[in-house]
């Protein structure tokens, strides 16, 4: 398989972009040709574990977002290079870093908890 080889992907315009964003990441916006999110974290420590999973997520995708990193936030902007536009991929990894980043295994329950209430273990400010 040529990994370099283009699909022709479908492009959305900016009204269907916003209708998606509205329906399926409410959190989400679209700015500048970019979809984007800022995840809110507890410092430093939790915003390079979001990195690390945005990295992993967009790794075994295949499909790399831009991310901006500070101390107390992650902001990841998804649109797809190679059709200069968002398509399908970026949607469907958005939904992705959503699902595992604001997972919170304690309202699931089961024997995962959770990270205590506790400030010294918390490192994501869920929305």
């Amino acid at each position: 398989m040529n990994w370099r080889k283009h699909q022709q992907e479908e492009i959305y315009n900016i009204e269907e972009i916003e209708h998606r964003l509205k329906e399926e990441l409410p959190l989400w916006y679209f700015e500048k040709g970019w979809i984007r999110r800022k995840y809110k974290t507890s410092g430093w420590k939790g915003s390079l574990m979001v990195v690390n999973t945005v990295g992993h997520l967009s790794e075994v995708a295949f499909h790399h977002p831009d991310l901006a990193v500070s101390y107390a936030f992650v902001v990841v902007k998804l649109m797809n290079h190679a059709a200069k536009g968002i398509t399908n991929k970026d949607f469907e990894l958005a939904l992705k870093i959503e699902e595992v980043v604001m997972w919170q295994p304690g309202k699931e329950g089961g024997a995962l908890a959770g990270t205590p209430d506790d400030p010294r273990f918390k490192y994501i400010k869920y929305d």
